[in-house]
């Protein structure tokens, strides 16, 4: 079993979009067109059908309700309504062929260790191992190739078991 959870973008936070076409928290606009990369939708994890599918691109800070200083960056959704990925489905499995780069970071927003992996290598394994580390508290996942965030994954919370 895994010891993260997938944070995808939250479904409240894309209707907003969707609804607004603005960026949340900074009200930028938010800019629609028909998918030119494969992305991936942030909320639902899935690539984009590109040159098929529609999607919004938008200002987000990846630390939002996590920690208090902002990073800010581009980010794309669906333009259509989709569900929100799976926090207990592992590694989503759209991006398992694209590089990535794993931010590991203890709270406080404390960068820890970077892992940059290539489009071959195992992406569930590198988290399992980076989670193994009692300092990881999430790991910032983001495109290897473009730079930009694509995912959270956070420490399954140990049960503690009392006699």
């Amino acid at each position: 079993m895994a010891q993260y959870r997938v944070v995808s973008l939250s479904k409240e936070v894309a209707d907003q979009v969707r609804k607004t076409h603005k960026a949340p928290d900074y009200g930028h606009p938010a800019f629609t067109e028909v998918a030119g990369g494969y992305g991936p939708c942030r909320e639902c994890l899935r690539t984009f059908q590109v040159g098929q599918e529609n999607r919004i691109l938008f200002t987000y800070d990846p630390f939002r309700g996590v920690e208090k200083v902002p990073l800010p960056g581009p980010i794309f959704i669906h333009e259509q309504p989709c569900e929100p990925y799976p926090e207990k489905a592992g590694y989503p499995r759209d991006l398992e062929t694209h590089a990535a780069v794993f931010n590991a970071f203890a709270n406080g927003q404390k960068l820890v260790e970077r892992v940059v992996l290539s489009a071959e290598a195992d992406k569930a394994s590198a988290l399992d191992e980076l989670f193994h580390r009692p300092d990881v508290d999430y790991v910032e996942v983001r495109d290897a190739e473009a730079g930009c965030f694509d995912f959270r994954a956070e420490r399954v919370a140990e049960k503690v078991f009392k006699c």
